[in-house]
């Protein structure tokens, strides 16, 4: 079962969409009870986009949902996902992938804040940048992702699995600010630099193939290890000021005078 939707022009484009029934779960039941919030108006599914279906469906997994236009305000896509496939095919807004367990998301242009919050399963692409909390658990969350893959092909904004308890995230580019911070658990790679990763980190493992810029003091170094690409990178553990047993890992670094 295949479905297409393709925004239609608005009056207002700068007006978010609240659009958790975008999702294969709800959609292979049909669009017609389907509603999005544009602003503070609730409006039927057929009123934002155009509609294109094909097939039917016997499972959650034989969906595959494509959205098409200027979905840059639409948030909240693939909210609580179990499966199937969603392919965006421009930029995606907040949220996207929020709670998500399993099935495959990928956004070919740049996400917004939050992708892939507390993700529990699955697999969510971005082909472009991604913003803050990338990976992330929502602001008084103490347990942010906790599995599946984040895989950014540009690069992630500040904060990126900040609480990161389980699964793995991958930014071929660079990320700003403390990613990895509170991190308890999985797989972070950042392929090119960043300043203060792992603040507070318990477990898990960071790995950083650039430099790691105003790097942290409560770091124990350990010893010098090959990296994927052969070449030499500094093995530290902590964050020793939480009494963490984590691995960081950074080819270059410059301490936080």
């Amino acid at each position: 079962m295949r479905i297409v939707l393709t925004m239609k022009e608005r009056t207002n484009p700068h007006i978010p969409i609240e659009a958790e029934k975008i999702n294969p779960a709800f959609l292979m039941w049909g669009t017609d009870e389907l509603t999005v919030w544009e602003g503070n108006k609730e409006r039927r599914l057929d009123e934002v986009f155009e509609i294109e279906m094909e097939g039917t469906a016997t499972s959650v997994n034989e969906v595959e949902v494509v959205l098409r236009g200027d979905t840059s305000r639409v948030k909240r896509v693939g909210e609580y996902m179990d499966g199937g496939r969603i392919t965006i095919e421009g930029d995606i807004g907040m949220h996207c992938a929020n709670f998500m367990a399993a099935g495959t998301i990928e956004v070919m242009g740049n996400a917004g804040g939050w992708f892939a919050r507390e993700l529990r399963g699955g697999t969510v692409i971005c082909r472009g940048d991604a913003g803050h909390y990338c990976a992330a658990g929502y602001r008084g969350e103490k347990k942010g992702m906790r599995g599946g893959k984040v895989e950014v092909f540009g690069s992630a904004g500040d904060f990126t699995a900040e609480h990161l308890f389980g699964g793995e995230v991958i930014v071929h580019g660079n990320c700003g600010d403390m990613p990895g911070v509170d991190m308890q658990g999985g797989f972070l790679t950042i392929h090119g630099d960043c300043s203060r990763p792992c603040g507070n980190m318990t477990d898990g493992r960071c790995m950083v193939l650039g430099c790691a810029s105003e790097m942290l003091p409560t770091f124990k170094k350990q010893d010098e290890v090959n990296g994927p690409d052969g070449l030499s990178l500094t093995h530290f553990t902590g964050d020793v000021a939480n009494r963490g047993k984590g691995n960081l890992l950074v080819r270059c670094y410059q301490y936080l005078e």
